[in-house]
């Protein structure tokens, strides 16, 4: 599965937050260009060489992304809740609170990146 995978499924995606899921989407797409998506677990998952993370569908009042080896990301990344021992989320209230943490997830993202690929 594919993008286009992606984009159906946001096409049939109905909640409240589905304009800030699209935007959280689309940060990361930028953020580094080795990620790709599909569908996982129902649901829009971005993967490099294995899986980052997964929006968490359901959720109403923000956008939720579980970083399923969040634990394991190197860095320090204050936005990424979660004491656990794999699993971490990070979680948008709304468009400001994307720009305000755009750079770390950006962040996120490309250690995750680098650790596959050192």
């Amino acid at each position: 599965m594919s993008g286009s995978d992606v984009d159906r499924w946001m096409a049939d995606y109905d909640n409240p937050q589905k304009a800030l899921v699209q935007a959280v989407r689309e940060a990361i797409l930028a953020a580094d260009l080795r990620v790709t998506e599909c569908i996982k677990w129902q649901a829009p998952t971005f993967t490099y060489k294995g899986n980052i993370a997964s929006f968490f569908p359901k959720a109403r009042k923000h956008a939720s992304l579980m970083f399923h080896s969040g634990a394991d990301i190197p860095g320090t990344f204050p936005s990424l809740e979660g004491d656990g021992k794999a699993a971490r989320t990070m979680k948008f209230a709304d468009a400001a609170d994307l720009k305000m943490k755009r750079a770390e997830l950006e962040a996120v993202i490309r250690a995750w990146c680098d650790l596959k690929d050192g």
